[in-house]
């Protein structure tokens, strides 16, 4: 059984590409090597991987693949908007980690507490943001490295210590 813990985000599936089974996938900053021939995706709480017939780059930030055993625009609509978890041993080669690593993790507030989940990565203006799922509201935490205490790769969270008042805003 794959383990959520063992994956990171690594983009979402976009719509159908042509009748023959082929869809885009969005892509987070990573580049797959040779060893990635599958994603997973979180379905009705389990990871299920989805195997790669054939892949190829579309543009930067998305390629088309072709799923194994899926031979219609039909069957790969399923996957439409899922999101896509890779490895997390295939990012640790890398030397630079991405922001978007983070994604899933809990965020920690040393003064206020658990802030919630970090469920996107707002890089649309100059200061880029995590977005935090805060119970249901949206909450904006400034990417600043300043701010962040330590990081709990193992239990997939991220400690702060944000300025007075930051949280309540």
């Amino acid at each position: 059984m794959l383990k959520k813990e063992d994956f990171v985000y690594f983009g979402k599936f976009l719509k159908p590409h042509g009748t023959k089974g082929e869809i885009g996938l969005e892509t987070e900053d990573f580049t797959l090597g040779d060893e990635c021939d599958f994603v997973a995706c979180d379905i009705d709480g389990i990871l299920v991987p989805f195997f790669f017939e054939e892949r190829r780059a579309k543009n930067s930030d998305t390629l088309i693949v072709k799923i194994e055993r899926m031979e219609s625009a039909e069957e790969v609509r399923y996957l439409t908007n899922r999101k896509a978890y890779i490895p997390r041993k295939w990012t640790e080669s890398s030397e630079e980690l991405s922001w978007a690593y983070f994604r899933g993790f809990t965020a920690i507030d040393e003064t206020a507490g658990e802030l919630g989940e970090i469920v996107d990565i707002d890089d649309s203006t100059m200061n880029t943001l995590f977005v935090i799922d805060n119970d249901g509201e949206e909450l904006l935490v400034p990417l600043q490295e300043e701010f962040i205490v330590g990081i709990d790769q193992e239990n997939r969270e991220i400690i702060f210590n944000l300025p007075q008042g930051l949280v309540s805003l």
